[in-house]
């Protein structure tokens, strides 16, 4: 950076190279994994959109304390839309997308939509001086999906998330918690996340990032059957486990394995001003035969506007 001073001017002339943040929050980037729940802090009107392979395990854990081969992947096709009414308040449509779900064994392959989720997200705190935010989020998730991919069940359900932004320099640290509440608990389980988010600007182009997503069953459901597509609707009552971040069965032996810790690492590069493109590769720290994930790639696309 550097400063020039001419005669009859009041402040210094400030040149910036492509690797320095104008003001604190000018540079704020969208975390990468679990995009249906952690969200940036601040309003912002944007459209976000979502590439995931997600590769399963060969093995997952079933309530009789055997195994089940599954393997195979999963990918889906998302768009995310936030509209801000003004600094503090926006409207959000979090969940939707396609997926197209190819498990080697035991599970059918299918195809079908993901359920919808929209709300509203209030900055209760936004201080660009200091670089912080602490933001609400209310999504009422609508049981529109496919059977087929285990969506579409239940009554739908609410997510109350807080969430948290701090810019420090080239570092940026964020963070999320929330509660996945069904209006039917015995369809769905009661869930509760946590995800965090470091990232440091080496340039606009490269900016690695590292986040960590703790997700956990405080309340199981009841394993009745559903998803007929799959199994003859006996998942829900055979699996050992939740599905994290995108699915919710109502497994009734869910609290076997309560919790799913998962990391990503990747990078966010501010392609111009207004949109930015992410990758991130996750991997479960728990398990991988107690979740549905033995790895993942995301890549997306924000345009903010």
């Amino acid at each position: 950076m550097t400063a020039s001073l001419f005669a009859g001017t009041t402040a210094p002339v400030i040149t910036n190279n492509s690797c320095e943040a104008i003001d604190a929050f000018a540079e704020a980037r969208r975390p990468i994994s679990n995009p249906t729940l952690f969200d940036l802090a601040l309003p912002r009107t944007n459209a976000h959109a979502i590439f995931m392979n997600q590769q399963m395990p060969d093995r997952v854990a079933l309530a009789n304390g055997g195994s089940a081969d599954v393997g195979g992947d999963f990918q889906l096709y998302a768009l995310q839309l936030e509209y801000a009414l003004n600094d503090r308040f926006s409207l959000v449509a979090t969940k939707d997308g396609y997926v197209n779900f190819n498990p080697d064994e035991t599970l059918s392959e299918e195809d079908g939509f993901a359920n919808l989720a929209a709300g509203v997200k209030y900055a209760f705190i936004l201080q660009p001086e200091n670089g912080f935010a602490l933001s609400g989020t209310a999504t009422v998730e609508v049981p529109t999906g496919s059977g087929s991919i285990t969506q579409g069940n239940g009554d739908g359900a609410i997510n109350l998330i807080m969430s948290t932004l701090k810019m420090a320099g080239e570092w940026q640290f964020a963070g999320a918690a929330g509660l996945h509440v069904p209006f039917d608990n015995d369809a769905e389980a009661l869930t509760s996340f946590v995800s965090t988010h470091v990232s440091y600007e080496l340039c606009q182009y490269f900016i690695p990032l590292i986040e960590l997503n703790w997700y956990h069953v405080v309340n199981e459901g009841d394993g009745g059957k559903r998803y007929n597509e799959q199994l003859g609707g006996a998942v829900p009552g055979l699996i050992a486990f939740e599905g994290g971040d995108l699915l919710n069965w109502g497994a009734s032996n869910a609290d076997q394995n309560a919790d799913i810790v998962t990391l990503a690492a990747g990078f966010r590069s501010l392609l111009t001003d207004d949109v930015q493109l992410g990758v991130a590769y996750e991997i479960p720290l728990t398990d991988n035969e107690e979740n549905l994930m033995d790895n993942r790639l995301t890549i997306d696309l924000v345009w903010y506007f």
